[in-house]
């Protein structure tokens, strides 16, 4: 490496829309290189494109200037994965330096997107992390998900590949076999499940939909409310960064601000059970995850308590949206510096 540089060298993988422009969360970029500046240390964005057997072309921004600028660069200490599209990241150009950088002994993380049956499976087999999972079934005949719907009268069908909330339906049986499917927008009712299954069937199965029983959460003012947990490594251990809540408002198919959702102060909600609950489940989850897809330095956890007061852990998020609350970022920031510095010293 250039003597010349600081240390350590972070770099941060995104991508390329197809004009050639880069696509990621610019905002969290630039916060991450003031803060690296400020440890002696310095990050720049690049694809899988720009990479060449020694050298990588990508973009650094100086704060001074205030613009990103373009520049050559040594292989970095660390490579942080925030490529935004499933798709890119599972091309064989960016599994390719993937491998390069094990074969150059560079950690990087986090090594995927996490598919939600994937989790499940995963989670499933956990001897404690299994109590909190609501029972769910990959859609792949008709019969199983008739079965299923009728075993619980209230599901969730979700795409085991996507995130934000995108494209969650609610889909309930009332005593006379009518179904009545709803979105965040709309809501359409069949006279039987053979009808439903006529017009859904081809998606379902495309998409690779996860059906999930249907929890009742725990409301405020007659609102559902979950937790959004971020958290971080630590050493060899995870630990929670921080703890939002999310409450349904016009629509409580989902609890994600950009569907109408609200954020709320943990401190409304906040009891000793909670907080148990939350800072038990992280280690755990962190390290099933590591040890079954490759190290992942953060990740971001939906959970809720029902209205009998049982735990749910709904999501796992590989790449965690930024947190609405500013003093989240702000320690999620100096949360991934510091992780930084230990992989730079220390390769996984």
């Amino acid at each position: 490496m250039n003597s010349s540089l600081p240390h350590p060298v972070i770099g941060i993988m995104a991508a390329r829309r197809s004009d050639g422009t880069i696509i990621g969360n610019s905002e969290l970029f630039i916060k991450l290189q003031k803060r690296l500046i400020s440890l002696n240390g310095i990050s720049f964005v690049f694809t899988y494109e720009d990479t060449g057997k020694d050298m990588i072309d990508g973009y650094i921004f100086d704060p001074e200037q205030s613009r990103w600028m373009r520049d050559r660069f040594p292989y970095p200490d660390v490579v942080y994965n925030r490529i935004p599209f499933r798709k890119t990241e599972q091309q064989d150009e960016s599994q390719h330096f993937f491998s390069l950088l094990k074969e150059k002994n560079i950690p990087f993380f986090n090594p995927s997107f996490i598919d939600k049956f994937e989790l499940y499976q995963l989670l499933k087999k956990h001897p404690f992390l299994k109590k909190y999972l609501p029972e769910s079934l990959l859609v792949t005949a008709e019969d199983e998900l008739h079965s299923f719907l009728t075993g619980y009268k209230r599901i969730y069908l979700k795409p085991a590949n996507s995130s934000k909330g995108k494209g969650i339906f609610r889909l309930r049986i009332d005593s006379d076999n009518r179904l009545t499917l709803q979105d965040k927008d709309t809501s359409q009712t069949y006279p039987s499940f053979q009808h439903f299954w006529e017009e859904w069937r081809e998606l379902l199965l495309k998409k690779n939909y996860l059906a999930q029983q249907e929890i009742q959460s725990s409301q405020i003012d007659g609102f559902r409310y979950d937790f959004r947990i971020l958290a971080h490594a630590d050493k060899e251990k995870y630990k929670v960064t921080g703890i939002g809540i999310r409450q349904s408002q016009e629509q409580d198919i989902t609890t994600h601000i950009p569907s109408g959702g609200r954020m709320l102060p943990y401190e409304r909600v906040q009891t000793s059970a909670h907080d148990h609950f939350i800072h038990s489940i992280v280690s755990p989850i962190g390290t099933a995850l590591s040890e079954q897809f490759g190290y992942f330095g953060e990740f971001s956890i939906d959970a809720a308590v029902s209205t009998t007061g049982h735990y749910y852990i709904f999501e796992v998020n590989s790449k965690p949206m930024s947190f609405n609350e500013p003093e989240i970022e702000e320690r999620k920031i100096d949360q991934l510096c510091q992780l930084f510095l230990q992989l730079a010293k220390k390769p996984i």
